[in-house]
């Protein structure tokens, strides 16, 4: 009797796998993995040039995209459909609104916050927008405003739209399905469970395993740098294994844990971590300095964010939309989906309102923290003649110089292990709200208070590795940038069928 319970409990997970995903995944993503390895050459260039084929003839499409999503967002949060609630009326909210904005925030930043938000000026600064003079006054104001702008307002459109989808398809339509065909439900009718439906989900799994490496290995990176830094041990391929080793017992115990117990905890610990570092930098760093170049960085930011939002730079023609504004387009809705399937399994008990305004507000405001302390730190360093980033950067790099600016502080020795300490724990929750992510979408079904089975965010985990690995090997963190405009393409479209879906849904229901 015991044994034939446990062979129908067996066989009833197996049954709830979605084979053919999980097979057509594995087979393209091996596919790719092998053809990379086995002809390097080739697929460096056959990427380069993909990404400007796409950037050229379809960056604008980026832009556009970006620019409708952020109207449509607004006007559905002002909207009388902006007071649903998401489950029932009266649910109560799973996680308190630190948690919630914790992991929203880990998940959809990660470690590459760290990595960008105190030297990314130092690339606008050398070749700033709108064609102004490099190393200029007017070239710091803009530098200092772009990373705000692109880690703000861009990223955190292009993860909200997705989230609210899969809200509305998840807890208002009661959808029990996981997927981003689940999302376009409203446009794809019955065929969001057929093969138009699973073409949308490969295009998604595919998507999200080009885009995490990328966060992935900027924390990697800045967590090897900052422990060369402390030890003066050399930041090889060696400590880069031992640390990706230890993300991997991190994530087993996430696994192990369960949504509530291991991706929160990791969430709120980091969050947590990250906060004292930044309020520590403002508070024993040039406090005057940082508090009055964030206020103008803001200011500046809001009274231009119409012309930043729509400059494509059609005179000039030159690179920084497609190198800069395009790519953080293409990175955001290539995780997007990711991030809105995630958002969307901890939103239970909050409003359509409240998931807009939580995600754009706590986001942006968590981002900007980061670019206007660490950033503008960074920034008076370079100005004042301390410290001149610029030139760590250029030589070394970006990971080594935010290393070299933090061990500056007081207390540097314990920044640096703290910075390492987070740079490991992001990450982490990256790498398994991803593996949680694909493994919840290779799922048939999945109520609300149910979790996708173990094994399957494992196999998924082991999976996410290996692309990213075969991109390092032929050419660093810059073909992975460049991979990551490759998988966000197909997805660029579903953006526009998941706008008439969520009205199409929100009319029906």
């Amino acid at each position: 009797m015991n044994k034939n319970s446990q062979s129908n409990a067996e066989n009833k997970n197996t049954s709830n796998i979605d084979l053919s995903i999980v097979s057509l995944g594995s087979i393209l993503l091996l596919s790719i993995v092998i053809a990379i390895v086995t002809n390097q050459e080739w697929s460096k260039k056959a990427i380069d040039s993909s990404f400007d084929f796409i950037t050229s003839e379809f960056g604008i499409a980026y832009i556009v995209i970006l620019n409708i999503s952020l109207v449509f967002l607004c006007a559905l949060a002002f909207g009388k459909h902006g007071q649903i609630v998401l489950g029932d009326t009266n649910s109560d909210k799973d996680y308190s609104d630190f948690s919630w904005a914790s992991m929203l925030f880990c998940t959809g930043i990660g470690g590459a916050i760290l990595y960008w938000g105190a030297t990314e000026w130092v690339s606008y600064y050398q070749n700033p927008p709108y064609s102004l003079v490099p190393r200029s006054d007017e070239a710091i104001i803009w530098a200092a405003s772009y990373g705000a702008f692109h880690w703000g307002p861009i990223t955190w459109t292009l993860y909200t739209l997705p989230a609210v989808a899969f809200c509305i398809s998840y807890h208002h339509k009661n959808i029990p399905i996981l997927k981003l065909s689940a999302a376009c439900e409203g446009v794809l009718g019955e065929y969001s469970t057929k093969w138009p439906g699973k073409f949308i989900d490969l295009f998604f799994i595919i998507g999200l395993i080009g885009t995490s490496a990328t966060g992935l290995a900027f924390a990697v990176e800045l967590t090897t740098s900052s422990i060369s830094q402390l030890t003066d041990l050399q930041d090889s391929k060696q400590m880069r294994l031992i640390v990706m080793l230890i993300v991997t017992l991190l994530i087993a115990f996430s696994v192990y844990k369960g949504l509530n117990k291991g991706i929160r905890i990791l969430s709120v610990l980091n969050a947590r971590l990250a906060l004292i570092i930044i309020f520590f930098v403002f508070i024993v760093g040039p406090s005057a300095f940082i508090l009055e170049m964030g206020v103008t960085t803001i200011s500046h930011m809001t009274s231009n964010i119409i012309k930043m939002l729509t400059w494509t730079d059609p005179l000039q023609r030159g690179d920084f939309v497609e190198n800069w504004t395009v790519f953080y387009c293409a990175w955001a809705i290539a995780l997007g989906p990711f991030i809105g399937m995630f958002i969307a399994k901890i939103s239970k008990g909050r409003s359509i309102r409240e998931v807009i305004f939580g995600m754009m507000g706590w986001g942006s405001l968590g981002c900007s923290l980061f670019f206007v302390i660490l950033g503008n730190y960074a920034l008076e360093l370079e100005l004042s003649g301390k410290y001149s980033v610029v030139d760590h950067v250029n030589e070394l790099g970006q990971s080594s110089a935010i290393a070299a600016i933090i061990e500056l502080l007081p207390l540097g020795s314990l920044l640096l292990a703290l910075l390492a300490i987070i740079g490991v724990i992001f990450a982490a929750t990256t790498y398994d709200s991803a593996s949680y992510t694909l493994a919840a979408s290779s799922c048939k079904q999945l109520e609300a208070d149910e979790d996708p089975k173990k094994v399957l965010r494992m196999y998924w985990a082991i999976f996410l590795g290996l692309l990213p690995s075969a991109l390092l090997f032929i050419g660093g963190l810059e073909t992975i940038k460049t991979a990551t405009i490759m998988a966000s393409f197909p997805i660029l479209f579903i953006y526009g069928v998941m706008m008439i879906s969520i009205m199409r849904m929100l009319k029906t229901t």
